[in-house]
Formats: C-alpha cells, structure tokens, sequence
C-alpha cells in the first residue's frame, strides 16, 4: 500500500509537470554548451592563479588612460572598460600579467539569448518565472518520490546502490541512471528554486551597505595603487571586481569586491575606508548561480549536461513503463462468474502478466472454462473450483501495485464453493525479501475457510522458465490436463555469465545417494559468500540450473545429486578438473552466517549441507554451532567426512548430529531435532539463529517440530522468531 503511494505520488508528478520539465531539459541541455564554449576561448592568463592586484594595476596604469572597472568572471578571464592611450573606449579582455588587450568581450550569441529567456520564463516574464520555479520544485519532490521507490525496492538504504536486476531496458537504466544522477538533479532542482525566490525578493537582500562617508583624507602624497598595501596583498584571482573612482574627489573611492566581502579605498593614500563582509545569503546566490549553469566549470557544465538528457530519459523510460503496465490487458472469453478457474495476477513491470496469460491461453486450449484479471479485482466467482495465484514481490514483500487491495478484499468476500489453490511467487534471490508477497498470500489462503492447498507454494528466480514449467507439469498432473506452455517471448536471456575452472571433484563411486563434490576455482574477481547461489546454464541457453555454494578458500564447493535426467547434475559430473564452466552468482542475503548469534543451528539433509559446510570452513571466531544432518545411508557421510571432522577438531564445529534414514537405526533430522528439543528452545529464548537448508518436505517437518518444541519450552508459536530464522529449502 505504501508503495503504490510513493509510486502513484511519482507518476502523477511527472505527468502533471511533464511539458514544463521537458521544455527545461531541452533548453537545458542547449545553455550547458554556453559555459563550455566559453571556457575553451583563450582569455585566461597562465599566470592568472598567482598575480596580485597591485601587479594588474602596474600594468593598467601602463597600457590605458582611464579605467572605469575592472571584472574577473566565473571563467577567470579578466575584463576591463577602460580608454586606451589612444582615446578609444574598449571593453574586453586583458593579459592582467601585461595589461595586453586580448579581444573583444564575448556577447551572448542570439541562440542563448532566445534560449536563455525561454529557459528563464517561457518568454512569459513574471508569470513564466514563477511555473518555471514550480516546475523545479516538482522535480525536486520527483526525485525525493523516485529516492523513496528505490530504496524500498532495494529493500534498505544500505542497498541503494547494490546491483539491480535487469528485468528490461526500461526500468533497468531509469533506475541506474537515476542513482547516478540523484545529487546533480537535487542540486538543479533546489538552485532552480533558490533563484526563483531570490527573482521574487522572497530572500532577505545579499548586499552590503556602507557607512556614509564623514571624512576625507587626501594625504600630503598621492600614492600609486599598484603600491596599495590591500592591492599588493590581495591575490587577483580573489577578486570578483573593481570599481574606479568616477572623479578625482577625495570622496569617490576604490571598490574592491572580493568574493567574500567588499572594501572601499582611498584613492590617494590606499588607506582601507571601510570594510563589509557579505551576508551567508550573497554566497549562497552565488554559488546557486554557478552551480545552476555550469558556469566556471567546464566538468560540472558536462554533468549539468548529461543529467538534462537523463531527463529526457527519465520521461521516456517513465511513460514507457506506465504503458507496458497499462497495456497488459487479457482476453476473457468467459466471464467471472462462468470460470470454473480463476488466474489471479499481480505483476509491478507486466513481465509476470506473460506468465499468467500463456498459461491462462493454455487452460483455454484445453476448453476450460478460465478467468484471468489482477489481484486487486478480486471478487466472488459463483463457480470456481480452482484458484492459481501468479504473483511477484516488490520492495521488502510488498504487493506490486495491482495487487496491493487483494488481501484486504480477501478477508470480506467469501466463495460459493470451496475451492483449490496454488500460489507462484516470481522474484529474484539477489533481493533478501525473495517472493516474500506470494508466501503470505499462500499462508493466508491456506488458513481462510473454504480454500484447500492443491500444490505447494512455488518460488520462481528471475522469471526461470524451467522452474514455472515444472510446476505447471506438477499443476497439470494434479489436474489431468495437457498443459504445455511455449518458452518464446517468456524467457529472458542470461546476465553477464563469469568463468570458472574445475579444480577438484570427488567421485559418485564413493557415495551411495549417487552424490559427488565439485570445487570451482573463480577466474576473475568477485565477491561470494557461503550461501550464495551458482546458476549454471548446461544447455548454453537460458535454461538456469541454481546451485547453493560452499566457499572454500576462495574456491566454491557444490554438492550434487546426479539425476539420470538431470540436464544440470549431469553436465557437471562430466566436468573433469582443468574444465571451465560460464556460470553467474546470486547473491542470497538472506541466508549468510550470522555475523553476531549466541549459537547456531544447522539443519540439512542431502545436498543441503552444502553451504553449510563453506560456512563452517569460515567460523574463525569458533561461534557455537551445532549441524542436525540427514543422510540415507551410514556411508553417504563418506564425501563430507573429512570437512566436518576437520571442522569439529578446529572448534568452528561444536557438534555434529545425524540422522540415516535408511540405517539401521533409522531416523530423520527432525527427530534429532526433538531429541534435543530442551537445548533448542534454549537456543532460541538467548537469541541463536537456526538456519535450514534442503528439501521443501524436510523444511516442512522441521518447521513442525520447532513449532511444537517452542510451544512446549518457551510458550510462543516458532513465528515469533521468524527474524532468528533462516531457510533456503526447494
């Protein structure tokens, strides 16, 4: 909810100024080229950082007859309106080393000045200055709207500027360019503003004024300003002006205005008349000034530059957006209440809608009688019997913005008929609240009157086409339906694969679970962590196959069960050592070691053990922690016997427990669990973290006994330490 209002309070800012921000970007992006094409005109002197004052003046004296004022300006070019010893009045630039005339002053050219004015006003003076600061006030809240979107998205501030997953071209770069380009667009934006309230006397004044003049003192010598103690003192490249005296009056005085304060001096003795600091408010016009036009700075005119054609941008990636979304209608031959199915979909950027719809064709192909509209449209359905929920996750598990009513209209509306549900999450790992919106969708159905669970709660990792069909296999069997969707125009291609070298294995003859370990030596640089996950791509198409990955030294370790089929456990057992594999990383936040915990709990069975053990391999700090392992058989321990026996002699395991469920003394992990039920309970009241990795069905028995164990010894249900734990189970 939240979110659909910083998404709607974003778009409707944008929609409302978007004439008068794409009118000033563009203009912008014209009067960037002016400071530039300034700076590159050869009017600064070499020795312009170093000369004082009294220098410039030695020279003025030399080379012109009169001088009315002297000017530096944000380019460092010295300017001068003065009569030369010819009796010509020039106005231009001069070498302040050698007082040499360099060329005439830079008028404005006709394209800034046209451009200038309706930047400035529309060409609508007052009136147009006033929409124009309005419209730099919109931008402003459009970039605080748009900050907000993103770190709800990233889930914290910490992740504003971690990677971002690109789910199309879009939204990818509205987003990237947007974190890029966040502080110049504030500072356009507020400087737009301050200039708009300084144009309207709405700011206390920035000058200085001046005691009047009492006395005057002429001094029995004239002295020659190039031997002003202020003159020789003051560095030229301090100095914004210099005003002449008018006349020879002992009352008409030097001006000399620094870029902090300002004096006024005696023309005959030099002596120092009076002395302003300029007000905080005369700085900050200033540098809104130089800040708001580049002025000054040739790489600052460049960034000012490249955010105007972000701009641009911004409004077209924005609008594109807003239509894909709007775009994604479906087709409904039959109405909500023939539907015997009813797809409900909710989808932020419209790429789940592609999902819910090929398979909602499908069901249609079959001559089902199904429904499709988002989660918000929620109603009664007189006869449906099924309900699939096909939905993504947004930000730190909220609803995507079609979704964001569903679960309040859930609790009102009741069905006719009891009907079955399946919920699909879609979502990426690389986010710590993985389909987080689709798990609570599931658990509430699960527990509202009238609806039965069909089949388990699937998570799909970015948009992976063979997870959704192996569900949609699972879903078609439970349904004796055909289902067969078509991967063209659902799958994505692959992101950016690295290269990894095999440098061990550990043979499938050892293990009797047909399991083996494979070490994968990374050949670039990359920051992994135990917990992580390796897609591989075996058939060198978008097909994704996830590994959870056990750091090793700076080695990975997976631990795999071929399948006879298997396309991804197959591929890698035939790697010998010296291979190389292209493969991605996945970061998995939300299942990392602990940092700071009393205790830890491992729970695994089979292949899950593998973070664990790169875990483990990483506990220097000896953090007290037990693994509740389940194993088939007393030697399927074989391939992980000598990790974990090096763990326990080196203190980073405190304890091993396991359980063979085809041993002799048969058991499951969760039965250990029981076993030590009094210490875990134990383990939780202290504040331990208890982390599960495996199966979906192991999950599922454990979750059980920790419930039944936390009722029992702390009197609370096991939710309320959902934040003490953590699972990674398919």
């Amino acid at each position: 909810m939240t979110m659909s209002i910083w998404r709607y309070s974003h778009l409707s800012l944008a929609v409302s100024s978007f004439l008068f921000i794409l009118l000033a970007s563009i203009t912008g992006i014209i009067l960037a080229f002016e400071p530039i094409s300034e700076q590159v005109k050869p009017y600064k002197a070499e020795s312009f950082e170093t000369i004082t004052v009294a220098e410039t003046m030695l020279m003025i004296a030399e080379n012109y007859d009169e001088v009315i004022d002297l000017t530096i300006d944000a380019n460092g070019f010295v300017l001068i309106d003065a009569i030369d010893l010819e009796g010509e009045m020039i106005q231009g630039y001069i070498d302040p080393k050698t007082g040499d005339f360099l060329g005439n002053k830079i008028e404005k050219s006709k394209l800034f000045q046209f451009t200038t004015t309706l930047h400035r006003s529309l060409f609508l003076k007052s009136t147009g200055r006033f929409f124009v600061g309005l419209c730099s006030f919109l931008l402003f809240l459009i970039a605080v709207s748009g900050s907000i979107l993103i770190i709800k998205r990233q889930s914290t501030f910490k992740r504003f500027f971690s990677k971002i997953i690109k789910e199309n071209f879009a939204q990818y770069y509205h987003i990237v360019l947007g974190r890029l380009f966040l502080i110049p667009i504030i500072i356009i934006t507020i400087t737009g503003v301050y200039l708009s309230f300084l144009r309207f006397d709405l700011l206390p004044s920035d000058t200085v004024k001046h005691q009047p003049i009492e006395t005057t003192t002429k001094g029995d010598t004239r002295i020659n300003s190039s031997d002003f103690e202020l003159f020789k003192k003051t560095q030229l490249s301090d100095v914004r002006s210099i005003e002449f005296p008018f006349s020879d009056d002992v009352e008409d005085y030097y001006t000399l205005k620094l870029k902090d304060k300002e004096y006024l001096i005696n023309q005959y003795t030099g002596a120092i008349h009076s002395q302003k600091d300029y007000p905080l408010i005369h700085l900050v016009s200033v540098a809104s000034i130089n800040l708001h036009t580049g002025s000054g700075s040739i790489t600052w005119s460049i960034v000012l530059l490249i955010a105007c054609i972000n701009i641009l941008f911004f409004i077209y990636s924005g609008f594109k957006m807003t239509l894909e979304r709007r775009a994604s209608k479906f087709k409904n031959p039959w109405k909500k209440d023939q539907a015997e199915i009813v797809v409900l979909v909710g989808s932020e950027n419209g790429s789940t809608k592609k999902y819910a719809a090929a398979f909602h064709e499908q069901l249609l192909a079959n001559k089902q009688k199904s429904y499709i509209t988002d989660l918000n449209r929620y109603t009664s359905y007189k006869k449906a019997k099924k309900l699939i929920v096909i939905t993504a996750t947004y930000g730190v598990g909220e609803p995507p913005a079609n979704a964001s009513n569903f679960l309040q209209k859930l609790e009102t509306i009741d069905q006719v008929n009891p009907i079955e549900f399946s919920v699909v999450g879609f979502g990426s790992m690389s986010y710590p609240n993985f389909c987080e919106f689709a798990s609570v969708v599931d658990a509430v159905l699960n527990k509202k009157p009238g609806f039965n669970r069909q089949t388990a709660l699937v998570k799909i990792n970015d948009k992976s086409f063979e997870t959704f069909h192996q569900w949609l296999d699972e879903w078609a069997a439970c349904n004796d339906l055909p289902l067969s969707v078509s991967k063209t125009n659902l799958v994505t291609k692959p992101l950016k694969t690295h290269s990894y070298t095999v440098v061990e294995t550990k043979g499938i003859e050892e293990n009797p679970d047909q399991t083996f370990l494979i070490k994968l030596q990374p050949n670039s640089k990359q920051k992994i962590k135990s917990g992580d996950l390796l897609a591989i791509y075996p058939a060198n198409d978008e097909r994704e196959r996830l590994y959870s990955i056990g750091k090793i030294d700076d080695n990975l370790q997976l631990s795999i069960k071929l399948h006879p089929k298997g396309l991804g456990s197959s591929y890698l057992h035939k790697l010998s050592v010296g291979s190389t594999i292209k493969a991605r990383i996945i970061k998995n936040y939300s299942f990392y070691f602990p940092k700071k915990s009393s205790a830890v709990i491992l729970i695994a069975n089979g292949t899950g053990v593998a973070p664990f053990l790169g875990m483990l391999h990483q506990n220097v700090r000896q953090n007290p922690t037990h693994l509740y392992l389940g194993l088939r058989h007393a030697n399927s321990i074989d391939i992980y016997k000598e990790q974990l026996q090096e763990a326990l002699d080196n203190k980073k395991l405190s304890q091993l427990h396991l359980a063979q469920s085809k041993a002799d003394d048969s058991c499951y992990v969760q039965d250990l669990i029981l076993r030590d039920e009094a210490y875990i309970a134990a383990v939780l009241r202290d504040r331990g973290t208890i982390m599960i990795c495996g199966s979906l069905n192991m999950q599922k028995g454990v979750m059980k006994a920790l419930d039944n164990l936390s009722r029992q010894y702390n009197k609370k249900p096991i939710s309320d330490y959902s934040n003490q734990l953590k699972s990674d189970c398919y």
